[in-house]
């Protein structure tokens, strides 16, 4: 049994368009992200998921348990995390947690053990009698976390987690989120594609509704990339490199590449051993090769094709 699956899930607001037929599995113990342009039916996904409000067809199963028939037990299996977390800002972490524990309907004599574990995982022990009005973006996104976990769910839904928080904090939550996959499945609604890339077994991508694809990062790049890229970082005068690197014969294009003025990205026609003639050709131009290696499409270049793709199919 997996862990969600969502069959032929639709929400529409009055005329405007939530989500349409939407479909797809996440496994027991896999960590999925949950990509799409601003509007895309991200949050509509994730309120329907977690109970927030019905499908207008459709319906999910979350641990084998349906969203419409079943609601109390979903959430029972389930933490979320929304956009914009609901925490009381003068209360202390603790008694924070401590209330939620009673709503939760932990009981009183394992309370005091359970929210201990959870301060711990969400690193926040030391900052557990302080008011949450007065911790950082960073810490309040961990206490938001860590009353998601109070009752040990199955499945942890998290919208925009890292969302406003600063580059340290952001790899701090990343770290922490990553750590949480280890013992539950997860889906990540996130703008930072680098993060998911970092984070996520799998990929959901949707756009204006509607899934555009359901796979991992490395088939997405196998599916979409056309030509084989290699990288190539060489010193010298960048006109005479990019000249040499075309008249390499199966170069398709030399163009700069994004990691500093050394780095060119070279396309090249499939099943020819160009890696090697790149090198002996900079060689013989007494061009110092710092580094040259294959590399796949990033998610951001995977993401932006693939809407770019379902925009003009839509169009025809």
């Amino acid at each position: 049994m997996n862990a969600i699956e969502v069959d032929h899930l639709t929400k529409y607001y009055s005329n405007a368009r939530g989500v349409i037929d939407l479909s797809f599995e996440v496994n027991k113990g896999e960590i999925m992200g949950f990509l799409g342009p601003n509007g895309s039916g991200k949050t509509t996904t994730m309120r329907m998921l977690t109970c927030f409000f019905p499908p207008t067809s459709g319906t999910a199963r979350i641990c084998g348990h349906d969203i419409l028939k079943e609601p109390l037990e979903v959430r029972r299996k389930l933490g979320y995390l929304p956009e914009s977390v609901p925490l009381y800002l003068d209360m202390p972490v603790r008694s924070y947690l401590s209330f939620f524990a009673e709503v939760r309907g932990i009981p009183a004599r394992q309370r005091k053990a359970r929210i201990d574990e959870v301060l711990d995982k969400c690193s926040l022990t030391h900052v557990a009698h302080r008011l949450i009005g007065k911790l950082s973006k960073g810490y309040r996104q961990r206490v938001g976390i860590a009353q998601a976990l109070l009752h040990d769910p199955e499945v942890l839904i998290l919208d925009e987690p890292t969302i406003g928080l600063d580059p340290k904090q952001i790899i701090e939550i990343r770290s922490l989120i990553k750590g949480l996959g280890a013992a539950r499945t997860v889906i990540l609604s996130s703008h930072i594609l680098s993060e998911v890339s970092a984070v996520c077994d799998r990929v959901i991508i949707i756009h204006e509704g509607k899934l555009v694809a359901v796979d991992t990062p490395h088939n997405l790049t196998r599916r979409l990339q056309q030509t084989p890229k290699i990288l190539v970082r060489a010193l010298g005068p960048a006109e005479a490199i990019t000249k040499t690197l075309r008249s390499v014969p199966g170069v398709l294009s030399v163009k700069p590449g994004i990691d500093g003025p050394d780095a060119f990205i070279v396309d090249a026609e499939e099943g020819l051993p160009v890696i090697n003639s790149l090198a002996q050709a900079l060689c013989a131009q007494n061009l110092s090769i710092a580094e040259i290696r294959p590399v796949d499409m990033t998610l951001e270049e995977i993401f932006i094709q693939l809407v770019a793709d379902d925009t003009e199919v839509r169009r025809q």
